[in-house]
């Protein structure tokens, strides 16, 4: 093997990415801190996994549903309520909630104590509306359901207006 061929296998091998405590990109949404694990770009974009800290009484986003991504959420510690159309469901830590494309959704920290949980976007593609939202907030706009709703429909997502 000549020199320039263990270069080209080198930038082209797949390598693990370590994210220690305390590391990963920062967004924080109003009363929620979210810690990007993997924007996709170690996975060829197929997945992406963030963690957030929803404080007590956290409002979700309007409920919504996404044509081109499943979401999974995993409750570490608190209960998150997920509300999918119009059936509740509180999800205690250990709780492993999975979204498929189409289902509107959408959840949020009704108790007292915080809630964290990790959350699976596959593919990737709906780690870049939070990052639009976080600028957003950046430029002096408060995050009404409208500002959501727009950077939403950037990302192959709609409100699920028949739902509530």
């Amino acid at each position: 093997m000549t020199d320039e061929t263990k270069n080209e296998d080198t930038k082209t091998a797949p390598t693990v990415s370590v994210v220690a405590p305390g590391e990963g990109e920062a967004i924080v949404l109003g009363t929620t801190h979210m810690r990007v694990l993997e924007d996709g770009s170690h996975t060829g974009h197929r997945v992406a996994i963030t963690e957030s800290v929803l404080a007590p009484h956290t409002q979700g986003p309007p409920q919504h549903r996404h044509a081109q991504h499943d979401e999974g959420f995993y409750i570490l510690s608190g209960t998150v309520r997920f509300t999918v159309g119009t059936e509740d469901h509180d999800a205690a830590p250990g709780t492993l909630v999975m979204v498929p494309p189409g289902v509107p959704h959408t959840f949020g920290n009704l108790t007292d104590q915080p809630a964290v949980m990790l959350s699976i976007l596959t593919p990737d593609l709906y780690v870049q509306y939070f990052r639009d939202l976080r600028q957003a907030l950046a430029d002096g706009r408060p995050l009404t359901p409208q500002v959501n709703i727009d950077a939403m429909s950037r990302y192959a997502t709609e409100p699920a207006t028949d739902h509530g």
